[in-house]
């Protein structure tokens, strides 16, 4: 099994983990020393001590929101999801938003966000006049049905 390096950056940090065996995702957890109160509509940068190494330069990591966190409080990445490129061995750093009207309390230690690992396919771009034509063409939004 390959290996994701992990460096802990600060002593209350927490291993990532995921919740099964079949998660897609590590859980992030904040690092604090006390609750932080996230007002409505105030966003923040929260760390987690953690920075990391990906197998090979074939590998994205991709920060995502919490599902819970979103459905039953409003809380959000800033950034939607985040990018952590190969190259990159800075700390774990998560931006989040509180998009609903009452405050939400961040506890030391709380899982904010989530951590995937996938394969970066290697492409460069190049100029062409025509591209292959398939089913669906150039139909946009809606294109494909109602469901």
């Amino acid at each position: 099994m390959e290996k994701l390096l992990i460096k802990i950056l600060d002593e209350r940090a927490v291993l990532p983990q995921k919740a099964t065996g079949s998660s897609a995702c590590f859980d992030l957890r904040v690092i604090l020393d006390e609750p932080y109160i996230l007002q409505p509509r105030e966003f923040h940068s929260f760390h987690t001590g953690l920075a990391i190494e990906m197998p090979d330069p074939n590998c994205v990591a991709m920060i995502y929101s919490r599902s819970g966190m979103g459905a039953k409080y409003g809380i959000s990445l800033t950034n939607s999801v985040g990018v952590i490129d190969y190259d990159y061995r800075g700390e774990l750093i998560v931006s989040m938003i509180n998009n609903s009207d009452v405050p939400f309390t961040i506890e030391p230690g709380d899982r904010i966000a989530q951590l995937m690992i996938i394969r970066n396919v290697p492409l460069e771009a190049e100029i062409c006049e025509e591209l292959s034509s398939t089913e669906r063409g150039a139909g946009g939004f809606g294109s494909t049905g109602k469901n």
